[in-house]
């Protein structure tokens, strides 16, 4: 991992310093430059929203944190083995996975995090656009190159889904559930999407870019009115604004466990998990694919993650893409 910049050496501090001051002496010798190159990189926080205030013979006090989404924010004590490792954030860009991949084309490290304020054509599936308004969510992309077979890449999407699910409890207190392949509702609404994309050869994965998007504190009224499907935010659900610096924290500490356990243990337990976010198990579901419509009773998920579909005539159908909706009865 890359050495810390000083302004996320200077944010830790302040955080694992129990009374909150922390002298310049102390900045000075732990960074190893002059108090005078200290008081510049406290008033570059101040400049940059962080309130912090200087005692005479006490040091300096962080007393809030702007909810702006920058690097030594994030990294700032953040307990994670490999995600993370570096941190990009942008105002505005096109889409975060696009960056991510550019980034991954020009070489990029494992664990590479890209985070926008704002989209300008943020990505949903089947080539729908993502909304991305500027200040509420999150927008986020993970670059990830796991030594695996490119058919074993969208078991992925499931570490993602599980590692969503914990942070929003983690956060908020509230249980959302998951919808195959790749939403995350709260009381039946959209909070979260995801959406994985791989570049790859025949027998070789370069690498994964893990796409995420939660609706954190977007209100009612910045939902567009042609939504395909009844969404939501977690202020509205919780009825309390979310951090979104704690939320990003532990979103990326969720998915660095997971990806481990992945990658130590296989899809096994990451299916489980998700699994037990399902309330679709053991219902009668109908999944409109491309071509089709299949109708049966969801009994789970296939190792590379396909969905489980039993028919009424006995067969069980491994459906890859689709929208599953749940139904009263089989039909027919």
């Amino acid at each position: 991992m890359k050495k810390p910049a000083p302004r996320e050496t200077i944010l830790s501090l302040f955080r694992l310093t129990p009374d909150g001051f922390v002298s310049g002496e102390h900045i000075s010798t732990t960074l190893g430059i002059s108090r005078t190159a200290v008081w510049k990189h406290i008033r570059n926080l101040r400049q940059a929203g962080y309130l912090i205030e200087a005692i005479p013979s006490r040091g300096y006090q962080l007393l809030s944190s702007p909810d702006v989404l920058m690097p030594e924010s994030i990294q700032a004590g953040l307990d994670c083995r490999l995600v993370g490792s570096r941190v990009r954030c942008f105002e505005e860009i096109d889409s975060t996975n696009l960056q991510a991949a550019r980034l991954g084309d020009e070489g990029a490290a494992d664990g590479l995090v890209v985070i926008a304020d704002r989209q300008s054509s943020g990505k949903g599936r089947m080539g729908r656009q993502w909304e991305s308004p500027g200040g509420v969510n999150l927008y986020v992309s993970i670059l990830l190159r796991p030594p695996i077979l490119p058919f074993e890449a969208p078991q992925l999407t499931f570490v993602s889904a599980v590692a969503v699910c914990r942070a929003i409890t983690s956060c908020t207190g509230l249980q959302p559930t998951v919808k195959w392949p790749n939403d995350i509702l709260l009381h039946g609404a959209k909070v979260a999407g995801l959406l994985n994309e791989m570049s790859s050869e025949t027998d070789q994965v370069h690498y994964v870019v893990l796409g995420i998007g939660v609706n954190l504190n977007m209100r009612q009224e910045q939902f567009p009115d042609n939504l395909r499907y009844p969404a939501t935010s977690l202020v509205m659900a919780s009825g309390r604004i979310v951090s979104r610096l704690d939320f990003t924290r532990s979103l990326l500490h969720e998915i660095d466990v997971l990806y481990q356990m992945y990658l130590e243990q296989g899809s096994a337990p990451i299916m489980s998990a998700w699994a037990e976010l399902s309330e679709l198990t053991g219902k009668v579901v109908q999944v409109d694919c491309n071509d089709r419509q299949i109708t049966g009773t969801m009994i789970g998920l296939a190792d590379d993650g396909a969905l489980l579909v039993k028919t009424g005539a006995g067969k069980i159908e491994s459906i890859y893409a689709g929208d599953v909706r749940p139904v009263e009865k089989c039909e027919g």
